[in-house]
């Protein structure tokens, strides 16, 4: 690599092939994206030399690991929505039963399948609500935000003053999904199935693992780009301090 990025997110956003790396060694490239190579190298038990020489010979990236500096911020919201939204959904409606289903069958053996069953659930309940938060509000905003940039005109004042406050709280709510999938993979001891475990149970691990995966992605995609190219594409349209803005429109109304 000819410049090495500082931060886990960069890394994941500059090089795109790295992402597979990165999920196979455990290291959190979405909700704890922040985190410096060598603090992630050193919590893993992997140098940084060692982390770069994977990544270097590591297959070119899947569609869902583009680069995505050409693409516009609606571009990339639709892409969410279409692609990571719409897993999501499929996903949840399938995993609810089979887990409740694998809990009735082994639990008594695999205490561990309770826990499982109730993260699931939590999951649905906390990524169903988000997701439309996201497509109703939070985006259709960001796009105003684009529309406004393209004319060079003012984007319109939303009732939350700002993108950084419904930011903020997306990602909040992407660290409490991040820690109920690490939770997961904790109780199943990374997915490891029991001698007895019947087409249900196999199928169950295998398709958390493949929704663990996505998730990462999807926030990966929404916190270390799509987010921080809204709230400056936002600083940039927006003349009006928002503090002044916000308060008149709060009193136009």
């Amino acid at each position: 690599m000819e410049t090495t990025p500082n931060t886990v997110a960069e890394l994941a956003t500059t090089f795109p092939q790295s992402i597979m790396v990165l999920e196979r060694l455990g290291i959190d490239y979405c909700c704890q994206g922040k985190q410096t190579i060598e603090q992630a190298c050193s919590r893993n038990g992997i140098t940084t030399d060692e982390l770069l020489t994977l990544i270097s010979n590591a297959p070119k990236p899947s569609t869902g690991d583009l680069m995505w500096d050409d693409e516009s911020m609606s571009g990339i919201i639709a892409f969410i929505v279409g692609t990571h939204h719409r897993y999501t959904r499929e996903a949840l409606a399938m995993l609810s039963p089979v887990a409740t289903k694998v809990r009735q069958v082994h639990g008594a053996n695999h205490d561990e399948l309770r826990l499982v069953e109730k993260l699931v659930q939590d999951l649905s309940d906390d990524l169903l609500p988000h997701m439309l938060k996201e497509e109703q509000v939070l985006f259709p905003y960001i796009n105003a935000v684009q529309d406004a940039s393209r004319d060079r005109i003012e984007p319109p004042m939303p009732f939350f003053g700002t993108a950084r406050n419904p930011i903020r709280m997306m990602i909040a709510e992407h660290e409490t999904v991040g820690e109920k999938l690490l939770e997961i993979r904790t109780l199943t001891a990374n997915f490891a199935l029991p001698p007895e475990a019947c087409t249900s149970y196999r199928t169950l691990f295998s398709k958390l693992e493949e929704f663990e995966q996505d998730i990462h992605r999807h926030i990966h995609l929404e916190n270390n780009i799509l987010f921080p190219r809204a709230i400056e594409a936002e600083d940039k349209t927006r003349t009006t301090p928002i503090s002044a803005a916000f308060n008149d429109h709060c009193c136009a109304k």
